[in-house]
């Protein structure tokens, strides 16, 4: 199996950024990652270039850092566009501190904002569900989230909450610009 076809994780990710000498988080990148895929349908090319800008790099530094990239890429698109709307923002995990977690979240939802305001016109957000613009109008206020918080069940309840937010957020932007993607059952009698 190759690095393209493995399943990437934050670290992974964030292995590779240090491997081209950033120590950035890639929570923000996957954040317009996900609003790129959704808004443009961005191609695994346009988006290697993207990621090298952000490292401040001309490409990736070897085959498998730039496999990797992709992979992160590829995985995203699927599980934006799988039925079983698995889709997860790319964020530290439980080996980091809530503190980390939150603002990892933070990051990603300026990234995905960023992208959602470069790309979109009052015109298209017109035609958007009022519960994707609600939505979006929420993540715009989680980017100015507190991120100094303490490792305790309820900030960790909070934030995962937050997360999900985020999470179907994405799903939410995602299916109204890709109608019929992913296929999902649909009823047409309320669920009692």
């Amino acid at each position: 199996m190759s690095l393209i076809d493995e399943r990437q994780d934050f670290s992974d990710i964030a292995d590779v950024f240090l491997l081209h000498g950033s120590m950035q988080s890639p929570a923000f990148l996957d954040g317009r990652l996900c609003a790129l895929l959704a808004l443009r349908d961005m191609d695994a090319q346009t988006w290697l270039e993207e990621v090298c800008l952000s490292l401040g790099v001309d490409q990736p530094r070897d085959p498998a850092s730039a496999e990797r990239l992709l992979g992160w890429r590829r995985q995203t698109l699927e599980a934006l566009s799988a039925s079983d709307m698995n889709y997860a923002p790319l964020l530290p995990d439980e080996l980091f501190s809530l503190a980390e977690q939150a603002q990892g979240l933070k990051e990603w939802t300026l990234g995905f904002i960023e992208v959602v305001d470069e790309v979109t016109d009052n015109e298209l957000r017109e035609r958007w569900s009022q519960a994707l613009r609600e939505a979006v109008s929420d993540l715009e206020g989680l980017g100015r989230i507190d991120t100094d918080i303490d490792d305790s069940p309820e900030n960790e309840n909070d934030l995962f909450a937050l997360t999900e937010h985020a999470r179907m957020a994405a799903m939410l932007l995602y299916t109204e610009q890709h109608p019929g993607q992913p296929q999902v059952e649909q009823t047409d009698t309320p669920v009692h």
